[in-house]
């Protein structure tokens, strides 16, 4: 599909990739009207990984955001043909997920759930049912299935050739064979790419190159994680019984997938320990080439395969597919504006998902680049989510033999990856291990979850109801509310602020007031134009130019980036990273005043150390800056003390500590003791669809403050409009279940939105979970805290109490005195 267009000297954009990605992107450009786009493909459209997909085409995802994705594709896909003139075979044939055990049938059911939310049509249906639409079944095994029945599926090599001819159509300039060698930046900024037919100047570059990304962000020193995994279908000689628009089929409890393909039969498998792809670097030619098939790998599959299809037990295979496929160590795909280059934007690493994410991910992309911000939450798939740790190859290789698998492994509630562990650890992680901890992994961060003691050993065992780390996550939650708990938080993210313009940029970025005394600790949100956040900090006034921030574990890439890239060109002010060089521990309960003044001659009482303040002190041998804050709702502070003295810090809180029953604790109890207390968590309670007072944090906002932050108006207009959402704190009646979050939440019999997050609140000796309330009429106290609540836990509704206010107050003093 070669154009007739020399490489131009310039464009406003520059697309790099020629396969469903990259085609995508640059047809949404043209939709929204951008004219001088150039995509390049280094050999054919299609080459590389989208010509060898098995192109289905699922709408439910487990999250709002991805569901929008890829209900959009699909809408996409029913009408290229009509609007380009070109077949991409699309056919609604529907999609089977098969449940043959009791775990399996419990995530379907919390599946299905979801997906009436989502606005995706999907049923829970019998084996009977399930074999009446896929006749070659056995299902003798099966306990039920779910049907969808608007999936679909495509010729994936047909797909790009729609879209690029969609793109033209609209002035994009579509070269074939023209291989890009590097990405032209200056001051930050990109500037154009490089050819191996010249270069391009460019405003903007995107990098859609699949298998080559990494190493294109390599060369300009972009962190792009993602490597390349075998993977494998089969495809039968013709069958009899089988048909092209036979139902796209999974069975994820013996990791299948499979489809009609003609008059045969497709069979491939999300294995749950794959191959990576021994290579060091990608060929430049690797365009329409496979891998050698891999019978021994793909000997379990294809027992699997004709247990659950009797029909392959005797047939020919006309094809193996051995096509290596881009995976991040996340599952998640990489999307967004780099934050080491401005204007460099990645949509890549799609882990097995690109024909199905493409056409909302080429849409939610070209929004992203016209807006300079996501016009939505996509913050599981944003680039600024990894740091350059999570780029090294060997980590890569180990991780993504596991990633391939997850699409069929079990959804477990808090389910850790298991491989390419322990790349960063705290001072204190051999101490913690040895006292029972159970670690979990944040950013690569080694984080200890909860405590074993006695018998328990510290390892998961996972389930959808109360896991067997149950009884000491109620010792660790208690022991926080009832005398003292010990936590390592070394995994927040910490950076300082330091220049003559440093209040000034955090009045315009903050939504509280930072020109506050030295020593003060201010709680804030950071807004974007549309008032959502797109984080919250607390923030430590050092000095009359200097302020500390910390962040949460996830967000230091993402909340650097969001504020550097907010310094106006003449302001005087600098961001330094000191996340690597500081251990936090938290120091939490009614008894951790008298452990800390056990250890320093600081006067800790009220009057000499108020809530919401900092001062640096003395705590035994070492030397720490105290904040007394909380997370958990209990008197506290934490202790910000040098990676060097965190240990003798922690010995030393440990010797005091014996006869004040002093324990370890994980965050699984920081998790429960917030909620509890109604505390938000980023990520879950509060993303970039999230306003200020959607999430009931109003109060923490400076309206009057001089200076105009960013979000403001768009905040003050929807002050003076209703509000059709806002956050309540949900306690369940029965003491018995356990919430998870991802649980719809009912109304008076109306489903009105579903659990942000959830936990085990052993105060309130019940479980408590967060979740948006819609009403379209608007909602208010009246209308929250009024009608019958119910939530939907694994296909059964308990009776819930909602709150606008902490569940559990009952002596808000102890905490500020």
């Amino acid at each position: 599909m070669t154009s007739n267009h020399s490489l131009p000297s310039e464009a406003k954009v520059v697309i790099v990739g020629g396969g469903v990605i990259g085609t995508s992107v640059a047809y949404h450009l043209t939709l929204l009207g951008w004219k001088d786009v150039v995509l390049l493909e280094q050999n054919e459209l299609a080459a590389g990984t989208t010509w060898h997909a098995a192109g289905l085409v699922g709408r439910l995802r487990t999250s709002n955001s991805m569901t929008r994705i890829n209900k959009y594709t699909a809408e996409l896909y029913s009408r290229l043909e009509q609007e380009t003139g070109h077949s991409v075979g699309w056919k609604q044939v529907g999609s089977l997920i098969l449940g043959k055990s009791e775990d399996r049938m419990i995530q379907l059911r919390r599946t299905m759930a979801m997906a009436e939310l989502f606005g995706v049509e999907a049923h829970l249906i019998s084996p009977e049912a399930a074999f009446e639409k896929w006749p070659l079944l056995r299902v003798d095994d099966v306990l039920g299935a779910a049907w969808l029945p608007h999936d679909g599926k495509v010729i994936p090599r047909e797909v790009p050739v729609a879209l690029a001819k969609g793109a033209r159509s609209r002035g994009a300039t579509i070269l074939e064979h023209v291989r890009v060698t590097g990405i032209n930046r200056r001051d930050g900024r990109v500037t154009g790419v490089t050819t191996d037919q010249g270069s391009i100047k460019a405003e903007y570059v995107v990098l859609c190159g699949g298998m080559w990304t990494r190493e294109l962000g390599l060369q300009c020193g972009v962190t792009i994680p993602l490597y390349p995994v075998e993977h494998h279908y089969v495809v039968t000689e013709p069958l009899s019984g089988a048909f092209d628009e036979l139902p796209v089929g999974r069975d994820p409890d013996l990791c299948l997938y499979f489809r009609g393909e003609g008059q045969g039969v497709m069979l491939g498998a999300f294995q749950e320990s794959s191959k990576a792809w021994a290579v060091d670097q990608v060929p430049k030619d690797f365009a329409f080439q496979l891998l050698e098939p891999d019978w021994d790998k793909f000997s379990v599959p294809l027992a699997n395969g004709r247990h659950r299809i009797p029909a392959l037990r005797d047939c020919k295979f006309e094809k193996f597919t051995n096509g290596p496929e881009s995976f991040t160590p996340d599952n998640n795909f990489i999307l967004g504006e780099t934050a080491e280059v401005s204007h460099l934007y990645v949509a890549a690493g799609f882990n097995s998902v690109g024909i199905a994410s493409a056409g909302g991910a080429g849409k939610y992309l070209a929004e992203w680049m016209q807006a300079g911000e996501a016009t939505l939450d996509l913050w599981s798939v944003d680039i600024r989510r990894f740091a350059p740790w999570a780029n090294n190859r060997a980590f890569l290789r180990e991780r993504v033999t596991e990633v391939l698998g997850l699409h069929y492994q079990m959804a477990w509630p808090n389910r850790e990856f298991e491989s390419a562990r322990g790349m960063r650890q705290t001072p204190l992680h051999s101490r913690l291990a040895k006292s029972g901890a159970c670690f979990g992994s944040r950013n690569g961060w080694e984080r200890p979850l909860w405590f074993a003691t006695g018998a328990l050993q510290p390892v998961m065992q996972y389930s959808f109801q109360r896991q067997n780390w149950f009884p000491a996550h109620a010792r660790e939650h208690r022991a926080c509310r009832e005398s003292v708990a010990i936590f390592d938080q070394t995994g927040f993210s910490k950076y300082l602020l330091k220049g003559s313009d440093a209040l000034t940029v955090l009045q315009r970025l903050c939504g509280a007031d930072l020109d506050v005394p030295i020593g003060k600790a201010v709680y804030t949100g950071l807004f974007n134009h549309r008032g959502a956040f797109e984080s919250d900090v607390t923030i430590v006034r050092l000095g009359g130019e200097e302020f500390y921030i910390i962040g949460s574990t996830g967000q230091t890439i993402r909340d650097q980036d969001w504020i550097r890239r907010n310094f106006l060109p003449q302001e005087r002010v600098a961001l330094t990273d000191i996340t690597e060089s500081t251990s936090v521990l938290g120091v939490m309960g009614p008894n951790s005043r008298e452990l800390l003044q056990r250890l320093t001659e600081t006067d800790l009482s009220h009057s000499a150390f108020p809530f919401g303040t900092a001062q640096s002190l003395s705590l035994g041998r070492t030397t720490v800056r105290a904040i007394r804050i909380t997370y958990v709702g209990e008197l506290g502070w934490e202790l910000h003390v040098p990676i060097s003295q965190a240990a003798a810090l922690y010995d030393a809180l440990l010797e005091a500590g014996r006869d004040l029953q002093l324990v370890n604790a994980g965050h699984y109890a920081i998790n429960s003791l917030r909620l509890e207390k109604g505390f938000r968590a980023w990520g879950s309670d509060i993303s970039p669809d999230d306003t200020a007072l959607e999430a009931g944090l109003g109060f923490a906002i400076a309206w009057k403050k001089p200076a105009a932050f960013l979000g403001r108006d768009a905040l003050l207009q929807q002050k003076q409009n209703r509000l059709t959402r806002q956050l309540v704190t949900f306690v369940l009646q029965d003491p018995e279940p356990v919430l998870w979050g991802s649980e719809p939440i009912y109304r008076d019999q109306h489903v009105v939105g579903y659990t942000t997050s959830g936990a085990y609140g052993h105060t309130l000796g019940a479980a408590v979970g967060m979740g948006y309330v819609k009403n379209e009429a608007g909602v208010d106290p009246a209308f929250l805290l009024g009608g019958r609540y119910e939530i939907n836990i694994s296909g059964r509704r308990y009776p819930a109490t909602p709150h606008l206010k902490s569940p559990y107050d009952p002596d808000r003093l102890r905490i500020l005195s």
